[in-house]
């Protein structure tokens, strides 16, 4: 039985990326296993069509990958890092865009959040549940220049390849900021700043702290699993660069 709720779970998420809906009713009945189900093959036979239709959905191939792109392939940034930023930043500024009339600034992601590799080759919606299995959703968060600084502070630290997408760093031999831009411009003291990020991480997740109080916060309602497939459905072949938007020179 738990196989069969795990079943209809997943084809639930998957018919949801496509549209938005809205619950109107829900029905349901309880089906014993020993009354009306009574064997293997019946049980079989009830949850058949749904899987049929989940599998036809989760291998449907919906764009292509020149190469293989890994959360390992660089230092401080990575192709699949730098997908992932990037995709999520541009899904979500039209629609942050239309509610506030304000364009998305910074994304920023955990390195931890990416679960597995995207395959040079066909990209199927799989590959979205594969990559990003968990429920996160996307939010954004807009921050003081003080907290932006705080993010930098915290990204120099760590030396890890966290995704970010419209923020470049550069810093010495010695492990010093050199340089630290937003879409190529300084930092502005009395300015504040949209940077879309998870719900886990604007909770403090990884202990990103200065996401946790923000001058304003927009709730997307769009998961960032979602967001990858509706991505992957508008190009023909995802690409795979590292492009020094975290360097050390």
């Amino acid at each position: 039985m738990r196989k069969i709720i795990a079943l209809l779970a997943i084809f639930i998420a998957i018919s949801c990326s496509k549209e938005k809906q809205s619950v109107s009713k829900i029905e349901g009945k309880r089906i014993n296993i020993n009354d009306s189900i009574t064997t293997n093959q019946e049980i079989e036979d009830f949850i058949k069509p749904f899987r049929k239709r989940i599998q036809e959905d989760m291998n449907k191939v919906l764009s292509y990958a020149s190469k293989d792109m890994h959360k390992n392939d660089g230092k401080l940034e990575t192709t699949i890092g730098n997908l992932m930023a990037d995709l999520v930043k541009s899904q979500s500024e039209p629609i942050y865009k239309k509610r506030t009339e304000k364009s998305i600034d910074i994304c920023i992601l955990n390195h931890g959040g990416i679960r597995a590799p995207i395959q040079a080759g066909p990209i199927k919606t799989r590959t979205a549940f594969n990559v990003m299995p968990f429920e996160n959703s996307i939010v954004v968060a807009e921050l003081t220049a003080e907290n932006v600084h705080g993010m930098i502070d915290y990204l120099v630290k760590a030396k890890r390849a966290h995704p970010i997408s419209g923020l470049t760093i550069k810093l010495d031999q010695n492990d010093k900021l050199v340089e630290a831009l937003v879409n190529g411009k300084p930092i502005e003291a009395n300015k504040t700043y949209a940077v879309v990020t998870s719900d886990y991480l604007q909770n403090g997740g990884d202990r990103m702290d200065f996401l946790k109080n923000p001058e304003s916060l927009e709730i997307l309602d769009y998961k960032i699993r979602n967001a990858m497939i509706d991505y992957f459905k508008t190009v023909d072949t995802i690409p795979a660069k590292l492009d020094g938007r975290f360097i050390q020179q």
